[in-house]
């Protein structure tokens, strides 16, 4: 960004200044929102973020330790003499403000992107197709939102000489904020479709609200021949805006597209006027292929020669929009952005390396390529990745490519270099990777994907790939629903409902949740192992577990007058005093719990005769709360919780947490969310009242073979499967063994491959099921999916009558978890 003076910065976001007792002045250029992702520097600004389910104000003083001199806040109560403040209404609109201030003083091409899908993909195929001729700035991942745009532009500065930004909208009103802070000379309306579609009346209402965006541009590429082209024509005209539309078949656009697939790439032609353009991209799905459109029109639009780019589109590759974090060798967490490699991405990417590391974990090694395209003196370039990685923690650099090598001397960490790639692989030695952190971030050709499969764990190609973007979604979602004041403790228990309990703990941890549970000590010792310090409640503690429970700082719950006599024994061997514990009562589950008033009166007047436990909750489970015909059952479950709590709080001068709600209750009963709520199946995407959930969970593999079978032969054990015509079998290295049922077998059962869904044929096998695949081109290596965006989990469950927890749990851990993240 601009670099401003603190009294310009005042000026810009209409603010008071409350200067520090030893007040210099300086200049920032730099403005950040996450504290958590900041680890020291100077001449940095702090704005104090403020929402339903967090305030950035709480993170003022570690910031000021960090180093961090102004701050911009809305909140009066935390100023104090010890740093400089800006006092604000509303520090979202601050963002906002300089966001547009820094854009108004960007004297270069702007080209803003928005529509219902395919903004990331045609900014990053602009990017890799313009980068050779310009140096472009453009939005990190999918920085799209009232936050992320604002982050985006405050990126452009004079270095570069195009900018590239998406704005992404999920209810009326935001674009008008979103609009001054993009100003695009050239617009992009990808498409207009049902995506965040629930707070719109219609898709007329959503194209109006897109189309603010365009407002004081000169040219718009758009789709002609769809339902709103007229309303787009119309709006360009209105607006003097120049249209670069494109068609399959109107004559009047400006650029006519005709497309052939082939097996594995599809030829483009264009036409202009009387001028054709011919260029392949490597695929052949429809939306890539619109997406190519898109990119073609915009450098019509930026009034490029078109010929010098037609071979860059056949190079195309797909984007990665998060980042894979996977399981290495030798105690390795690996961490893939190998798809790009900017300043600002590696940014992201190492803010991403800091929080994954742990205890388990020490050394924190990032593998980096040559960067290109930065606009940067080169020197200059590799002096700020050296500051960054130091910044970060870096413990070790492994420099791939020619400019590395050249600038190696800058470096002041532990490293190594190699001229390019395959250099690399010849002196690579497996067992120099040993519990590490190890974050792959390489430019595309340098095809860092091969030194993944070098240093990935190898197991079989079934994996299920957790989402942990949404997880923090749906996470946010219900914090949405729960009053300021009200806790949340989240269920992490039986592998994270298959998901993977050490990396859901660790974005749980860093969301700032209050409480973890877990089922067993065994899965809270692992989290502690793991470098996790949020308070963990044991669900299921057994006299056998009390040692760890003590030694690792777990909370047990205590459901019977027996258990507690048996824990407070053990607390006492250990020399503790009010050791934390939590509270049981059974109000009709009649499962663990205490059940009556006098048991509950005998558990009390038994710890306060003791000093060695402290009540830090009390709580019970409701037994139907996804079910309406349960409610009365429901609120006479609560009735009692509230009766028999108060017995426990009454007989203590202390506060004690009462809690009852899980995640159907949150949604269905907000009244009752007393100091804390339990937050389990919803954090993965099921709602019990049609929550926007995001699907968080996919199980995919790949096809091991596909082979042509005669009428009236048979596929599988017992001869179940039987074709009635010659059919085309694929055969997929997923079975019983790895949670699928078998009673998904026999055409009950479906899998997803190459947009079409196929019939599972024939029993289940151990490892393996087979597909009829007769009316899809499928082949060897081809993606299969059994349950995620297009095969829900909810309806898998149904067909199975059973519930998707059962689903979830079932997936066998020899199944590879694959952990993606923005």
């Amino acid at each position: 960004m601009k670099a401003l003076t603190v009294t310009e910065i005042c000026t810009v976001v209409n603010g008071e200044l409350y200067k520090s007792s030893s007040f210099q002045k300086f200049t920032v250029s730099d403005i950040i929102t996450d504290s958590r992702t900041f680890f020291g520097g100077s001449n940095v600004a702090f704005i104090a973020l403020s929402g339903p389910v967090f305030n950035g104000h709480n993170y003022i003083a570690q910031l000021r330790k960090k180093g961090v001199q102004l701050f911009i806040v809305s909140d009066k109560n935390f100023i104090d003499n010890k740093a400089n403040y800006i006092l604000v209404k509303d520090t979202g609109f601050a963002l906002q403000h300089l966001a547009a201030y820094n854009r108004k003083h960007f004297l270069q091409p702007v080209i803003g992107i928005t529509g219902s899908n395919g903004k990331t993909i045609v900014k990053e195929w602009l990017y890799d197709l313009l980068s050779s001729t310009k140096k472009i700035v453009r939005s990190p991942k999918s920085y799209n939102s009232q936050i992320g745009v604002p982050l985006s532009a405050l990126l452009l500065d004079a270095q570069y000489d195009l900018a590239i930004l998406e704005a992404g909208i999920s209810q009326p009103g935001e674009m008008q904020k979103l609009a001054p802070i993009v100003k695009p000379e050239i617009g992009i309306l990808t498409n207009i479709g049902d995506a965040h579609q629930e707070n719109f009346l219609s898709l007329d209402e959503k194209l109006n609200e897109k189309l603010k965006l365009f407002v004081g541009a000169e040219k718009l590429v758009f789709r002609a021949e769809k339902f709103y082209s007229k309303r787009v024509s119309d709006f360009c005209l209105q607006n003097k805006i120049t249209p670069v539309n494109w068609s399959l078949n109107e004559k009047a656009a400006t650029i006519q597209f005709k497309s052939k697939a082939k097996s594995t790439a599809t030829e483009i032609e264009a036409r202009i006027k009387d001028k054709h353009y011919s260029f392949v991209i490597p695929f052949t799905d429809d939306s890539a292929i619109e997406n190519a459109y898109h990119s073609f029109a915009a450098i019509i639009a930026l009034e490029k020669n078109p010929k010098d780019y037609l071979e860059q589109f056949s190079k195309l590759q797909p984007v990665a929009m998060r980042l894979e974090i996977k399981q290495g060798i030798n105690n390795c967490l690996l961490i893939n952005d190998y798809y790009n490699s900017d300043l600002n991405s590696l940014s992201i990417a190492l803010s991403v390396l800091k929080q994954q590391a742990a205890k388990s974990h020490l050394h924190n090694h990032v593998i980096l390529s040559d960067i290109q395209q930065t606009g940067i003196e080169t020197a200059e370039l590799y002096s700020k990745v050296n500051q960054l990685l130091q910044e970060w923690g870096i413990n070790k650099l492994t420099g791939i490519g020619e400019a590395l090598c050249e600038h190696q001397h800058i470096f002041q960490m532990e490293s190594e270099f190699y001229t390019n790639r395959s250099e690399f692989e010849k002196n690579f030695i497996r067992s120099n990777y040993a519990s590490s952190a190890i974050l792959l971030k390489g430019a595309r050709q340098f095809e860092f994907e091969k030194i993944s499969s070098l240093l990935q764990q190898k197991a079989h190609q079934t994996v299920l790939e957790i989402n942990l973007n949404a997880l923090n979604q749906n996470l946010n979602t219900f914090r949405e629903l729960l009053q300021p004041a009200t806790k949340i403790m989240v269920m992490v228990k039986a592998f994270s409902y298959g998901s993977g309990d050490v990396e859901i703990a660790r974005l749980l941890q860093h969301q700032n949740v209050d409480y973890l549970a877990v089922a067993v000590a065994d899965e809270g010792v692992q989290l502690r192992n793991a470098g996790i310090n949020v308070p963990i409640v044991v669900m299921n503690p057994e006299q056998d577990s009390f040692q760890n429970i003590i030694d690792f700082k777990l909370e047990p719950n205590i459901y019977s007058y027996n258990l507690l006599k048996q824990f407070l024994q053990a607390v006492a061997d250990a020399g503790q005093t009010n050791y934390p514990i939590h509270v049981k009562i059974d109000t009709g589950m009649n499962r663990l719990g205490l059940k009556t008033r006098s048991e509950v009166e005998q558990l009390a007047e038994f710890i306060i005769s003791n000093k060695q436990l402290k009540i830090r909750s009390v709580f019970s489970h409701l037994a139907g709360s996804d079910e309406a015909v349960l409610d009365d059952f429901t609120f006479e479950q609560i009735d009692r919780f509230n009766s028999l709590a108060g017995v426990i709080q009454n007989a203590f001068g202390y506060k004690i947490d009462k809690h009852i709600l899980n995640s159907a209750g949150i949604e269905r009963f907000p009244n009752y969310q007393f100091d804390m709520v339990r937050l389990g199946i919803g954090l993965y995407g099921i709602s019990q009242t049609g929550l926007p959930l995001e699907n968080t969970g996919t199980l995919k593999t790949t096809v091991s073979q596909v082979k042509t079978v005669d009428a009236n032969e048979t596929v599988g054990y017992n001869r179940k499967g039987k074709t009635e015509k010659k059919s085309r079998i694929a055969i997929v290295p997923l079975g019983y063994a790895d949670g699928i049922n078998r009673k998904l077998g026999n055409s009950k059962g479906c899998a997803f491959v190459k947009g079409k869904r196929v019939p599972i044929v024939g029993n289940i096998c151990m490892d393996m099921l087979m597909l009829d695949v007769s009316n899809v081109d499928v082949k060897a290596g081809d993606n299969v999916e059994i349950f995620g965006p297009n095969i829900s989990i909810v309806e898998l469950a149904e067909k199975l009558g059973t519930i998707p927890y059962e689903i979830l749990t079932g997936i066998s851990q020899r199944v590879k978890r694959v952990y993606l993240q923005e």
